[in-house]
């Protein structure tokens, strides 16, 4: 099998598809060297980085062969697919999903229904929605807040100036459980760039325990994907969302997942 991408922005056709089992436990084992030798070069205990497969575009049969493999919790980008995948492995009750892409209003319900955690909270409009339908079914969810560190506007996620006073807003959600932060990096061969957008979130974090009450149970920071989980894990990372290493190289490009805001209502 091909080797890893040296590089952020590595072309992800270096990812080989996985069509059996033996295929996914070889990747999940070296997807998870990968996250070992990165907490060893920045002196962290590899147990406080959390592995997020992230399923999306992966049809069903090919999930299931990856939780026969170990992979226990999956993420997805988008909602209508999770809620699919959800309904097709209804016989594996101990998997638990987590969405990681943006949330219109009018699906809220779905991720209120079936998710254990949810990666791209960035409104307060969402967050009353969530929180409504949550207390309708008597359940709390782990939230993070997406930041756009990159600043770019084909990205979304707040404003870093404006996550302290946001997530100072969403006391009044008690069945939002905020456990930290989000971020996309920057997309780019220039690992100076990329490890930047990881520095911010971590500074950001690192502000949020200092000035907010409670803000000590915001640990957890999202960031880092198959080319540049590394980076994200000497910078602090303590879950990296995988898709590509595990699966495979995806057809699609980035941008049918993470559309420009202006694609949405």
């Amino acid at each position: 099998m091909t080797d890893f991408p040296a590089h952020p922005g590595a072309c992800p056709s270096t990812y080989p598809q996985a069509l059996t089992v033996d295929d996914f436990r070889r990747n999940l084992a070296r997807v998870r060297q990968r996250i070992e030798q990165a907490c060893v070069r920045s002196g962290r205990d590899p147990a406080t980085v959390r592995l997020l497969p992230v399923s999306k575009t992966v049809d069903c049969a090919r999930v299931r062969l990856s939780c026969q493999a170990g992979c226990r919790e999956l993420g997805e980008n988008k909602v209508q697919e999770a809620y699919r995948k959800w309904q097709a492995l209804s016989d594996l009750p101990d998997l638990r999903w987590s969405v990681i892409g943006h949330l219109q209003t009018n699906k809220a319900h779905l991720v209120a229904r079936l998710a254990h955690e949810f990666q791209a909270l960035d409104s307060l409009r969402l967050a009353e929605v969530l929180e409504r339908r949550l207390q309708l079914l008597g359940r709390g969810l782990d939230v993070f807040v997406q930041v756009n560190t990159s600043g770019e506007a084909s990205k979304y996620g707040l404003p870093p100036a404006e996550v302290i006073r946001f997530v100072r807003e969403l006391a009044v959600y008690p069945a939002l459980r905020v456990r930290g932060l989000m971020t996309l990096a920057v997309f780019s061969p220039d690992r100076a760039r990329v490890r930047q957008c990881f520095v911010l979130l971590r500074q950001l974090r690192e502000q949020l325990c200092q000035e907010l009450a409670g803000g000590a149970q915001m640990t957890q920071l999202s960031m880092g994907m198959s080319g540049d989980m590394e980076l994200a894990i000497e910078e602090g990372a303590t879950v990296v969302r995988v898709g590509q290493a595990i699966y495979g190289a995806r057809a699609l490009p980035d941008s049918h997942f993470w559309p420009a805001p202006a694609s949405h209502g």
